[in-house]
């Protein structure tokens, strides 16, 4: 009555690559990623400092990537909003592959967060599980903040009022 499917299926993000999100890396030049990715949008401008919006594309999909940048156009840090259709077990462990294990891990309710120190540089990736689980974001900064620099995911984490 029923027959067996001979199909090949590949998680949604089966062939991301973080190599991807390097587009985006700290030290990069605002040029850099513009030539790639096409002009950003300004999120805001202040202190020194600007938020810029790009949109990273895998396969039809677009995702939001902010990226900080100094008054000479290199990137500071950057926060990319990761697709929900991804799989979190495919992409955490491309980042272990990466990175190696995780130096921290907290999990809130259907949430985690977990953080790695490679490079001089602060990973965090979060992931949430409802029926399956995603990814929610990442982010990478550097491990040493300089005078006045408040990085994408602490101003983000400061915007969230306190209950």
């Amino acid at each position: 009555m029923f027959q067996p499917l001979n199909a090949k299926v590949e998680a949604p993000n089966y062939n991301f690559s973080l190599d991807t999100l390097a587009d985006f890396a700290p030290g990069k030049s605002r040029s850099e990623i513009e030539k790639k990715y096409g002009k950003a949008e300004v999120m805001s401008n202040k202190s020194g400092t600007e938020t810029l919006k790009f949109y990273a594309a895998h396969i039809r999909y677009k995702f939001p990537v902010l990226v900080q940048t100094n008054k000479e156009g290199v990137v500071l840090d950057y926060f990319a909003k990761l697709p929900s259709y991804f799989l979190h077990d495919i992409f955490f462990q491309s980042i272990i592959n990466r990175l190696g294990k995780q130096k921290t891990y907290k999990k809130v309710g259907e949430e985690a967060v977990y953080t790695w120190e490679k490079d001089s540089l602060l990973h965090v990736y979060s992931g949430a599980c409802t029926i399956t689980c995603f990814p929610v974001f990442y982010s990478v900064s550097p491990l040493e903040k300089k005078p006045g620099f408040v990085s994408l995911i602490e101003t983000m984490k400061n915007a969230v009022p306190k209950p």
